[in-house]
């Protein structure tokens, strides 16, 4: 009988929750300047688990499987995540092409909303997300050699197709009103206008498979990013560079080497920009993220190979939304990391903040022996000690 109270008395075990926030680049006691906040894979259970309230039959049992009507829904999960946005709700968006659908995760509740295909579109091989400041959504589809354009009810609205053979990652400019779309197979990224779709311009040499290395042209180019000034920062991955070019498509600079070493690249797949400036480059070989300032200084890098937190397979892209919150997708192990960027205002603050704290830690232990400063439970000896002329 005590067996079995001490059973039932037994408390079920909660998840351990685990503590991300020591997890930090730099390492103390620097101050850091990029935080581990989450990772996404998958819907929540509790938006697939039902009550099955109906009673299998000997022949589902022995089988394994139930019919739909029985066994609720599917969970959805990521496989081949690529491309990423958030909307102005700060909900994030995740491209996942072997899925064929569209994840859209609430980042505080972590509840999963789904565009699907065949339900709410038609998709073969989705990898490129943008999102416009009315949350319109722009998707590529390789496989079908076009754009999507979603309206923010999430209903297909447009298509683009003018010029695309493989259109991959997109960047929009919404200040210039301008829709970047880097084509692996034509060695160009194509300029649309953000509002008529009309192709505007091409940028790079087209029609040489991937052989050319001269400074403006591309070898398989993927991630985009636009910075605030209107700047178009194309990750060239064969080439092993990132270009940099003006909003009229003007070649401005190129920065990159072939190497393991820091500050060098190895198949660079993706690329952002902060909100200080900095250039956050997704190494796809090297499994790693590097951060530059505008003079090309190598600041921090974080990753390498593995499934811990900060640790990448397979990563593909990286995008900072407003919030300073930087989100990596892997396709390896299907899933998404985010991060928080410290700005340098904040890290400035913080720095200020932990001078001054260690100044008045200095100064209560100089003041320590004038009478003043004595607490009450000093020896006597102490406070006796006549007060300076």
């Amino acid at each position: 009988g005590e067996k079995k109270k001490k059973k039932d008395a037994a408390p079920l075990k909660a998840p351990p929750v685990i503590d991300y926030s020591n997890i930090v680049w730099p390492n103390p006691p620097a101050i850091a300047r990029v935080r581990y906040q989450a990772w996404y894979a998958a819907e929540k259970l509790s938006q697939v688990e039902k009550p099955n309230t109906k009673k299998q039959n000997w022949m589902d049992r022995l089988a394994g499987t139930q019919p739909e009507s029985e066994s609720g829904k599917v969970l959805w999960q990521l496989s081949e995540p690529y491309g990423m946005a958030v909307d102005s709700k700060g909900s994030l968006y995740v491209a996942d092409q072997k899925v064929g659908a569209i994840f859209i995760f609430n980042t505080e509740t972590r509840e999963v909303e789904l565009i699907k295909n065949k339900t709410h579109a038609h998709f073969v091989r989705i990898i490129g997300l943008a999102m416009d400041d009315n949350d319109r959504l722009f998707v590529s589809d390789p496989g079908l050699n076009h754009i999507l354009v979603f309206n923010a009810k999430h209903e297909a609205v447009d298509v683009i197709t003018d010029g695309l053979v493989t259109p991959g990652s997109l960047a929009l400019d919404i200040e210039n009103r301008l829709l970047y779309v880097s084509d692996i197979d034509q060695d160009q990224v194509l300029v649309y206008d953000a509002d008529s779709f009309k192709l505007k311009r091409r940028i790079g040499t087209g029609g040489q498979k991937h052989a050319l290395t001269t400074p403006g042209d591309f070898a398989r180019p993927t991630g985009l990013a636009v910075d605030r000034d209107g700047n178009l920062y194309v990750a060239d991955t064969l080439n092993n560079r990132i270009e940099i070019f003006d909003g009229d498509g003007k070649f401005i600079r190129t920065y990159g080497k072939n190497g393991d070493g820091p500050g060098y690249f190895a198949r660079p797949k993706g690329v952002a920009v902060d909100s200080d400036g900095h250039i956050w480059v997704a190494d796809g070989m090297e499994d790693r993220v590097q951060v530059f300032n505008q003079d090309w200084q190598l600041l921090i890098t974080f990753g390498g190979h593995g499934l811990l937190p900060g640790q990448f397979q397979g990563i593909v892209n990286v995008m900072i939304d407003k919030q300073n919150r930087v989100f990596t997708s892997e396709i390896y192990p299907g899933r998404v990391q985010q991060f928080r960027y410290v700005t340098d205002a904040e890290a400035e603050q913080l720095r200020k903040d932990k001078e001054a704290a260690r100044e008045k830690k200095a100064g209560a232990t100089d003041k320590a022996p004038v009478p003043a400063a004595v607490p009450a439970t000093a020896p006597a000896t102490q406070a006796a000690v006549p007060p300076s002329k």
